[in-house]
Order: structure tokens, then C-alpha cells, then sequence
């Protein structure tokens, strides 16, 4: 068993809370693991990216070749986009219908939905109205993970044990609105 993923986005939105509710799951799945991030302009809105790669076997490298990632989850319709060299032919990408528009020349969204026309595997889901929904509008990329669980190859019981060691520290309420964030987006993929 590998799983490659790939998680994108823009400072803010929450990639690296996320990857590491993913590492959690993981590491008390018994898995090996590795993680690569790349987050320097997160504080202006920029590009947030990171490369966790799972297996039942030692990993080698952090990176992920082109060509060989199996899920692409990214909070942002573009950022996913950017990454689609990275997945395989036959990979899912999981992507939030709404876009954080941080730069002037941001593409029209009908140019970049219809980027998406052709690829086989996807979800496409707007996380920021779901998680206002369930009364969690801050927890938008734990309903992104919930759509992506299926597809990550970390069983859903060590992610919810992930959400509750990752934002215990916040108190209980705020574990139990990230758990009904994740099993919802799981629902609703």
C-alpha cells in the first residue's frame, strides 16, 4: 500500500493543519510517512503546498515525481490546477468550488471549471458553505478532508483520532465541530 498526496492552497485556509490530522492518522495506523511543505509566503496569501507520502513500506524520498500522485486536495480551484502535472492519469483531485482570488489577473472561474471538465476522477464542492452550514465556518478544510477520505488510504477512525490530538489543545467544542466537519464532507462526497 502507497498513497502519494498532494495538499494545496493559499496561507490561511488551513493545508497544514490538515496534513497534520493526515500524519497523525497515519503514524497511528502503523505507516511509514513523509512529509514535505513548502509555506514561505503563507502570510500574504501565497501559494501553500505539501507532499505526504504513506505507506505500509519505509518511504524514500518526501517528493512526489511527476506523474505520481494519486489525490490532489486542495482548498483552492487554481492551486489544484497547478499541481495537475504532479497526478496520475488515473488520480483524484478534491478541490473547493470557491476560489481566494489574491492576485488582479485571477482566471475567470467558468475557464477554470472547464479545466476540470476533462478529468476523470473529481470532486468539486463548495467547503466554505458547508462548514457555514454545519456552524463551523472556520473548519472548511476539515470538510475538504472528509471528501478526500475515501481516497487518502488512512482509515476515517484514525482521522477523526487525528482531528481530536490536532485541535484538543482548543477545547472540546472546537474538536466536535471539526468531527462533524469531517464526517460531513465525507457524506457529501
Amino acid at each position: 500500500m502507497k498513497t502519494d498526496i498532494i495538499l494545496a492552497g493559499v496561507g490561511g485556509q488551513g493545508i497544514l493543519s490538515i496534513a497534520a490530522v493526515i500524519g497523525e492518522a497515519a503514524l497511528e495506523d502503523g505507516l511509514y510517512m513523509k512529509q514535505s511543505e513548502v509555506h514561505g509566503m503563507s502570510q500574504r496569501g501565497g501559494d501553500v503546498q505539501s507532499h505526504l507520502r504513506i505507506g505500509d513500506k519505509p518511504v524514500a524520498s518526501d517528493l512526489i515525481p511527476l506523474g505520481n500522485a494519486d489525490i490532489i486536495v486542495s482548498l483552492e480551484p487554481m492551486e489544484a490546477l497547478r499541481y495537475l502535472p504532479y497526478l496520475k492519469k488515473d488520480g483524484w483531485i478534491v478541490t473547493n468550488s470557491k476560489p481566494f482570488e489574491n492576485i488582479p489577473n485571477y482566471p475567470e472561474m467558468e475557464k477554470l471549471m472547464d479545466e476540470y471538465e476533462h478529468l476523470p476522477n473529481k470532486i468539486i464542492l463548495n467547503v466554505e458553505q458547508l462548514a457555514k452550514d454545519l456552524g463551523a465556518p472556520r473548519s472548511g478544510n476539515v470538510v475538504l478532508l472528509g471528501a478526500a477520505s475515501p481516497y487518502i488510504g488512512v482509515d476515517f477512525s484514525k482521522l477523526e483520532n487525528g482531528i481530536r490530538r490536532i485541535f484538543g489543545r482548543k477545547g472540546e467544542e472546537i474538536v466536535a465541530l471539526n468531527l462533524k466537519a469531517l464526517r460531513a464532507g465525507k457524506d457529501h462526497a
